[in-house]
């Protein structure tokens, strides 16, 4: 089963500033210290462009993960897509928009995926994983918006 989720976040930062911040590696890892993510192989500080990879480890539900993912949609300054090539799901997605608003941008994340392990990944989909992506997302944005100057 494929499970979806859409998060909006308005920050005032302008679109192309957005997108190159939302597709920095070093501002995504600031971002996710709470699961001590880093960057561990291909392309690990600056900014991501389409074909890129970068490898991230980081420890969610007391496990050690490691999730390879590329840049396979890349349209400054309005979006650009990752994928996962190896990792943990069965397949993951997540599409990264950029719309002018309000004397900001307005972010809209949308996520897919699937867990692997059949109906016991299904379940975990609809018991905890799919809020627990989307909580991981909409700190992500917060993080965006309260240190984007200083990434």
């Amino acid at each position: 089963m494929t499970v979806s989720f859409t998060c909006h976040t308005h920050i005032g930062m302008e679109p192309g500033e957005l997108f190159d911040l939302s597709r920095n590696v070093d501002a995504h890892v600031g971002s996710m210290a709470k699961s001590r993510e880093r960057a561990v192989a291909g392309v690990v500080s600056g900014l991501l462009s389409e074909g890129d990879e970068v490898t991230w480890q980081a420890w969610h539900f007391a496990v050690p993960l490691r999730m390879s993912s590329r840049i396979t949609r890349f349209r400054f300054p309005d979006s650009f897509t990752d994928e996962q090539v190896r990792g943990p799901f069965r397949f993951f997605r997540h599409v990264h928009e950029f719309l002018p608003d309000d004397g900001g941008t307005l972010m809209i994340d949308r996520v897919e995926f699937a867990a692997p392990f059949g109906v016991v990944g299904r379940f975990a989909e609809k018991a905890f994983l799919g809020r627990y992506l989307q909580n991981l997302i909409e700190q992500r944005n917060e993080y965006l918006a309260r240190n984007g100057a200083a990434a």
